[in-house]
């Protein structure tokens, strides 16, 4: 059974998409993927056992995108079904054009005229229960999803280590304040070992924070690692404190205790998935969630409103929960 996938872009939204694959390929155990996506959830899924190509699109780059779907389509050829977890036209086409026979993918305009089957999935549900419905019409019985999955082996260290991911590629509103991660930061720097993460346009939001550390152990990670680096070093770790963010969901995978600080975007809907060991620290706000890149009031209030103490407070929680759950009954 050959099974193309179309992978959201962003790392956060790729993930969550993995516990309908793995449901896909608990219905068809002899299931080969092929994945197409960014460069980003092509470096993070395509270790996955059952992915036998993988592909990052271009078709953005050079020339006219239309021209460049098609012949990209027929590159990949025929497959026995197919799926986009895109929402957009060229990802329609590029599925329609492939020539496979059984397409899915979101409900729209472009998804009605190109796909065999045009789903709208239930609301308010979780993203990977979205997935997971889009998924379904591809399966003849019901699809049980799971974790989120990813297959690269987390990292060992030596020593209790926290985690520190002060950046959110989305955008500016999804980012607490470096001040403020620093401040928790210093709360526990005598339990753990400070360990801080960003990709390449987040080093100096991490280079604010390692300043504010000063006389305190701080390996900065930010803009240092690959793909595969950031979800081994995440997936080791004793404690997580982060924005929405991919590296957020990169902890879920690996059930990693984790304090999620949430502003502009909907908790519900993109929460971490099945990690009980998981706090959210959020205000309710007339405004939020507004789901921009940028505050469009200006004030930025539904982050800057949430002080250190509370996060520090949530750590308190996690932590005597997680204790309390691994205890012996």
């Amino acid at each position: 059974m050959k099974i193309l996938v179309i992978l959201p872009n962003w790392l956060g939204d790729a993930l969550m998409a993995t516990p309908a694959l793995e449901a896909l390929c608990s219905v068809y155990p002899d299931a080969e993927l092929t994945l197409v996506g960014s460069y980003v959830s092509i470096e993070a899924l395509k270790y996955h056992p059952r992915c036998v190509r993988h592909y990052v699109d271009e078709t953005k780059k050079g020339g006219n995108r239309f021209a460049n779907t098609y012949r990209f389509a027929k590159e990949l050829g025929v497959h026995d079904m197919a799926i986009t977890f895109r929402n957009q036209v060229h990802s329609s086409l590029l599925l329609f054009w492939s020539g496979t026979p059984l397409t899915a993918g979101r409900r729209s305009w472009h998804s009605r005229l190109l796909l065999t089957h045009s789903i709208n999935p239930s609301h308010p549900s979780h993203l990977v229960e979205q997935y997971r419905d889009i998924s379904q019409s591809l399966s003849p019985i019901p699809l049980v999803i799971g974790n989120l999955n990813l297959h690269i082996p987390p990292h060992r260290y030596n020593r209790p280590m926290l985690g520190i991911n002060p950046g959110a590629t989305y955008g500016s509103a999804k980012r607490w304040y470096p001040e403020k991660f620093a401040e928790v930061a210093r709360a526990y720097s005598d339990k753990y070992e400070i360990i801080l993460f960003g990709g390449p346009n987040e080093v100096g939001m991490a280079n604010d924070i390692e300043s504010r550390l000063n006389g305190i152990k701080v390996t900065n990670l930010a803009g240092k690692t690959s793909i595969q680096e950031l979800c081994s070093f995440i997936g080791g770790l004793d404690l997580f404190i982060t924005n929405d963010s991919g590296p957020m969901h990169v902890a879920a995978a690996y059930q990693v205790p984790t304090v999620a600080i949430f502003g502009p975007t909907r908790h519900a809907e993109t929460s971490q998935w099945m990690n009980e060991k998981s706090y959210i620290v959020r205000h309710e706000m007339k405004c939020a969630p507004c789901m921009k890149r940028e505050c469009p009031l200006g004030h930025h209030e539904c982050m800057k409103s949430i002080e250190p103490e509370e996060v520090i407070e949530a750590v308190k929680n996690l932590t005597y929960n997680t204790l309390k759950q691994g205890r012996p009954q």
